[in-house]
């Protein structure tokens, strides 16, 4: 099972997410017992990189999500840290022609900010295995506009971006992140069977290890996680675990 470690940035610093509640993310000060100055993402990375040997990071560029300016420097530098999974508001090719030359190994497309489903398609067209698509919901309910969520469905959704040509999907619940509380396994095992070829990943509210072996056996190929990582309820023997943990339905 793949760990990828996450850094929420807004206005250039590394937030704590919580609940999706993004103007109150304050920044984070210290990792697995480590301090860093506050919200200094290279610092987030390099620990998730040296402490935990993880080599994919996953960065949600708040800033570009809620329309205003990206942060594409600090983009660009978390990029050499590790295999980057970026999530920058994009929403239509022009924007994917451009996130895509800050180095990111992956692009997200999120359903919170997405516009048509012919906007993915066009993405797809140009990013080839590069596009991921976000399920971003809210206690169980796809976010977005109405011509996009498929009347509410979480494994419509899945479905269509598959359709769409993404090669992967991370199932994320707003309401669930940074509380702890932990994932929806069996909503993340319907996406698996509602779009059983593409590469799945599910975050927001990772509470351990026993966490991520439930996701990977619910067909899971990799979780996104912070907090748990940041407040050391997972270790780097953890994570080694469970990435020796397969998914048992691929």
């Amino acid at each position: 099972m793949r760990i990828i470690g996450v850094l929420d940035l807004r206005n250039g610093l590394a937030v704590h997410a919580r609940a999706g509640d993004r103007e109150r993310y304050a920044p984070v000060q210290c990792v697995a017992g480590e301090a860093i100055e506050p919200g200094d993402a290279r610092a987030l990375a390099r620990i998730y990189r040296d402490r935990f040997g993880l080599t994919e990071l996953y960065a949600a560029d708040l800033d570009a999500i809620a329309g205003r300016s990206p942060q594409d420097p600090l983009l660009s530098a978390l990029a050499t840290t590790g295999a980057l999974w970026l999530d920058a508001g994009v929403s239509s090719a022009d924007r994917a022609r451009h996130a895509l030359t800050l180095g990111a190994a992956h692009l997200i497309v999120g359903l919170e900010t997405l516009r048509s489903w012919d906007a993915l398609d066009e993405i797809c067209a140009i990013g080839g295995g590069r596009i991921a698509f976000s399920l971003d919901l809210r206690e169980g309910t796809p976010l977005g506009n109405e011509s996009v969520t498929c009347g509410g469905s979480a494994h419509a959704v899945a479905v269509r971006a598959a359709d769409a040509g993404v090669a992967s999907i991370i199932v994320i619940d707003l309401a669930r992140v940074g509380t702890g509380g932990g994932i929806d396994i069996r909503l993340a095992g319907g996406v698996r069977e509602a779009a059983p070829r593409v590469t799945l990943l599910a975050g927001g509210g990772v509470r351990g290890l026993d966490d991520l072996l439930r996701l990977a056996d619910a067909g899971c190929d990799g979780a996104l996680v912070a907090t748990a990582l940041q407040d050391g309820r997972i270790s780097a023997a953890q994570v080694v675990a469970a990435q020796g943990h397969a998914s048992f339905s691929r």
